[in-house]
């Protein structure tokens, strides 16, 4: 435990890496996955490609964590000793996480608890729980490292390459992603969220190879301003793992200045709106130290 006794707490839409999650202890409130025939714990009961083999034959919904769900968590963080929270989660205008999270800390007694709206999905969250936990350990002050997360929010980014809206669509999470009219025309789209949280379409590019290689510059594009920053490759579904990787050897290769990258799979609730096939890229531009 760090000397401030701080704990951090994500939501697994935020997709924190296994390797962070158990060098820091960080604590993760999981989402809902809810099939016809039952409800699955995203990452604990279901993994994302037991999501996309099911979803062949129904498209499920999320939800998002109960009150109860929230609060267990937070007494095993009192009950470990913590004395303060950084709570990290995706969009509110993605989840209705970020509310649920700061009513429920509002009432709680005992922890001081700070929720950061990280306006992002997936790692472009995920990053920002992954700072607080480093700076945490490396005994920042509470206050400083409010102020660092917040200005974090601003300066991670995440760009995804999908093959079809089709699931964005009927999980109601299209944002102001337009749908691309005329399939024929092989347009696919690339993904982010803007400021508010919202998804909106960046570009539309004829065809997957080309749609990719836009991706990657896009990532450039907004890394290269900055001497360093952390990058991560993700993917939805083992069909694409090994396209994934030959992205992750490109980007090391044109954004030398990394400090980490992280490689890994979408989550499983993530996955249930963008389906198989999704390939991001994500960004985090790191302050001078």
């Amino acid at each position: 435990m760090n000397k401030q006794k701080i704990a951090v707490l994500a939501d697994s839409g935020s997709d924190v890496p296994k390797e962070i999650i158990e060098k820091y202890n960080v604590k993760v409130i999981p989402l809902k996955i809810i099939f016809k025939e039952g409800e699955y714990i995203d990452k604990v009961t279901i993994t994302a490609d037991e999501v996309y083999t099911k979803m062949k034959n129904e498209i499920p919904t999320t939800s998002l964590p109960g009150a109860d769900d929230i609060k267990q968590l937070l007494d095993e963080i009192k009950a470990e000793g913590y004395e303060k929270v950084l709570a990290v989660t995706i969009s509110s205008g993605l989840s209705g996480t970020y509310n649920m999270v700061r009513l429920v800390a509002e009432d709680y007694e005992g922890l001081d608890i700070f929720a950061v709206d990280t306006k992002n999905i997936g790692i472009g969250s995920g990053f920002a729980a992954i700072e607080a936990a480093r700076l945490a350990d490396e005994d920042v002050e509470w206050e400083t490292i409010k102020e660092k997360l917040l200005r974090m929010v601003e300066r991670s980014k995440v760009f995804f390459h999908v093959p079809t809206l089709e699931y964005l669509q009927k999980g109601g999470r299209i944002g102001l992603v337009t749908s691309v009219v005329g399939s024929l025309l092989n347009l696919k789209p690339i993904i982010s969220c803007n400021d508010e949280g919202i998804y909106y379409t960046v570009a539309k590019v004829r065809g997957t190879k080309k749609s990719i290689e836009k991706m990657v510059q896009l990532a450039q594009e907004f890394a290269e301003p900055s001497k360093k920053y952390n990058l991560a490759l993700v993917y939805g579904g083992e069909g694409v793992v090994k396209e994934a990787e030959k992205i992750k050897q490109e980007l090391m290769s044109r954004l030398a200045n990394f400090k980490e990258i992280f490689f890994d799979q979408v989550s499983p609730a993530l996955g249930v709106h963008t389906g198989p096939g999704l390939i991001g890229v994500g960004v985090q531009l790191l302050e001078d130290e």
